[in-house]
C-alpha cells in the first residue's frame, strides 16, 4: 500500500491519487496528516504538498486539489521526456511536474466548465482544448505521467513488486437509426418515397421496395453479424438504442413496431444494451427519464448505461441527471470525428463534480475512436494504418481501447466496404502485439 502524507486531505485529492494508483497503477492508496504514522509506515509513502517533510520521496503541488471552486488558471504546457505536461514543480520534487493536479484538471474536465465557444450542436469542441491546442491530443497523458510515476517509485523502492495491468478493448455498438428503409411507418416510407424522387435519387428507390417487399436485406439490420461476431469473443459489446420520439435530430424506429422492440431484446441476450439518450433528453430531464422507463420496460431489467445523442455532454447536467437516474456507466466522453483522449486517459474514471466538490459514482468510459473519424482516409491501408497507431498509443501504457462503431458501418454501403474488418482488427489483434 502506498501510504500518502498531506497537510490537508480533500475530496480532489483523493480522487486523483485513487485513479492514479490504484485503477492505473494497481497500488492500494491510503492518506495521513499524522506524521508519527507516515514514519511508522514501513512501505511505499510519499509526501505531497508545499514542503517535503524530509528526504522522502516527495511531489511539490501547486495547490489545485487542496482549492475549491473554479477560477481561470494559467497554464505552462512545457515538454518532458516523450510527453508534455503542466503545473512545473521545481528541483525538490521527485516529479518536475505535479501530475496529480494536472490529471485533475483534465480528468475533471475543468476546462469544460470554463467559457467556450460550442459548436452547432452546443458540443464542446477539441479546439477549446488545451490538448489540442499544445498537441498532445493524441496521447493518454494521464497513463502516461502515471508510469513515470510509478518508475520513480520503483527507483526509491526497489523490491516492491508492482503488479501489471493488461491492454483491453470495450467495443461500443450505436444504434440511432435500426434500419434504414423498413418498419419506418406509412407516412415516414412515403415521405422518403417522395423525397428520392423530388432528389432524383432514384438509387434509393431502387434499394428501397426490395426491401419493403422482403426481398432483399435493409443495409442498416447487420445485428445477426453483430450477434454472431459476440459470439466468438468474450469481451462483451455494449450496444446503445435510440428510443427517443421521432424529431429533427433523432430518427430511429419506433417502440410501437414490434420488430424493433424484438430486435432490442434479442441483442441484449447476447449483449449489454443501454439507452442512447436523444437529443432532446439532453436538456429535458423529463424526457430522459421517459425514455429509460421505455427501455426498462422493454428490457425487463433497469438500465444502467447510456450515451448521448452526438457525443454531447453538457457539463455538469448530462452527468447529474443520469446520476438521478441511478445510471452509472457513460460512453459518451470523446470527440466523434477525431481521434484522441478528450480527457487525457484511456481507463475509465469516475465522474467528479467540481460544482458540489464530490466524487460521485458514475463511471465514465472514455473512447478513443469512432468510425466516423477513419472516413477521412481514402485508402483500407491508410484505415488500418490509423486504427492501430491509435492502439498502439494505449497499449504502450496496458489501457483500455474504447471504441464507437454504428450499427450501419458494418453494411454493404460504398462508403462503409471496409468497416467489418477494421472492427475485426480490433476484436483480434492479439495483447502481446505491439501495433
Amino acid at each position: 500500500m502506498l501510504l500518502v502524507y498531506t497537510s490537508k486531505i480533500t475530496p480532489r485529492l483523493k480522487f486523483v491519487f485513487k485513479q492514479i494508483c490504484t485503477r492505473i497503477l494497481k497500488i492500494p492508496v491510503s492518506f495521513t496528516n499524522t506524521i508519527e504514522a507516515f514514519i511508522a509506515h514501513d512501505s511505499l509513502k510519499m509526501s505531497y504538498g508545499a514542503q517535503p517533510l524530509g528526504s522522502e520521496f516527495f511531489v511539490k503541488s501547486n495547490g489545485l486539489l487542496f482549492d475549491q471552486g473554479i477560477s481561470d488558471l494559467e497554464l505552462n504546457v512545457q515538454p518532458w521526456e516523450d510527453t508534455k505536461c503542466f503545473f512545473s514543480s521545481g528541483e525538490k520534487s521527485h516529479i518536475p511536474f505535479d501530475i496529480f493536479s494536472a490529471a485533475f484538471y483534465l480528468l475533471s474536465r475543468y476546462e469544460e466548465y470554463l467559457p467556450h465557444v460550442k459548436d452547432s450542436y452546443g458540443r464542446f469542441t477539441k479546439e477549446e482544448s488545451l490538448a489540442f491546442q499544445f498537441g498532445f491530443l493524441h496521447q493518454p497523458v494521464i497513463d502516461l505521467w502515471a508510469y513515470k510515476f510509478k518508475e520513480a517509485l520503483q527507483e526509491q523502492y526497489p523490491n516492491y513488486k508492482f503488479e501489471l495491468r493488461q491492454y483491453s478493448i470495450n467495443p461500443v455498438i450505436d444504434v440511432p437509426v435500426a434500419y434504414y428503409f423498413k418498419n419506418k411507418g406509412l407516412l415516414r416510407t412515403l415521405g422518403g418515397i417522395v423525397s428520392d424522387l423530388f432528389r432524383f435519387r432514384l438509387k434509393f428507390s431502387y434499394n428501397r421496395f426490395p426491401v419493403l417487399f422482403g426481398l432483399k436485406k435493409d443495409p442498416y439490420d447487420n445485428f445477426k453479424w453483430i450477434i454472431n461476431r459476440q459470439k466468438t469473443t468474450e469481451t462483451r459489446f455494449n450496444v446503445f438504442f435510440l428510443i427517443g420520439n421521432l424529431t429533427t435530430y433523432d430518427k430511429n424506429n419506433s417502440l410501437n413496431k414490434k420488430q424493433f422492440v424484438s430486435l432490442i431484446k434479442s441483442v441484449a441476450d447476447y449483449c449489454n444494451v443501454g439507452i442512447k439518450a436523444s437529443y432532446m433528453a439532453l436538456d429535458s430531464m423529463a424526457v430522459l427519464k421517459s425514455e429509460k422507463r421505455q427501455m426498462d420496460g422493454v428490457l425487463n431489467f433497469v438500465t444502467t448505461s447510456a450515451r448521448s445523442s452526438f457525443s454531447k455532454v453538457n457539463l455538469p447536467t448530462t452527468y447529474r441527471n443520469y446520476i438521478d437516474l441511478e445510471i452509472t456507466s457513460d460512453y459518451t466522453m470523446g470527440y466523434p470525428k477525431t481521434i484522441g483522449f478528450r480527457a487525457g486517459t484511456c481507463t475509465p474514471f469516475l465522474f467528479y463534480d467540481l460544482d458540489y466538490e464530490i466524487q460521485t459514482p458514475l463511471m465514465i468510459h472514455p473512447y478513443q475512436l469512432m468510425d466516423s473519424a477513419l472516413l477521412k482516409k481514402a485508402s483500407f491501408l491508410d484505415k488500418k494504418e490509423t486504427l492501430l497507431q491509435a492502439i498502439s498509443e494505449v497499449k504502450k501504457v496496458d489501457g483500455t481501447f474504447t471504441f464507437v462503431f454504428h450499427n450501419y458501418a458494418f453494411s454493404p454501403l460504398k462508403k462503409w466496404t471496409d468497416f467489418k474488418a477494421l472492427f475485426n482488427i480490433i476484436i483480434d489483434i492479439p495483447n502481446d502485439i505491439s501495433s
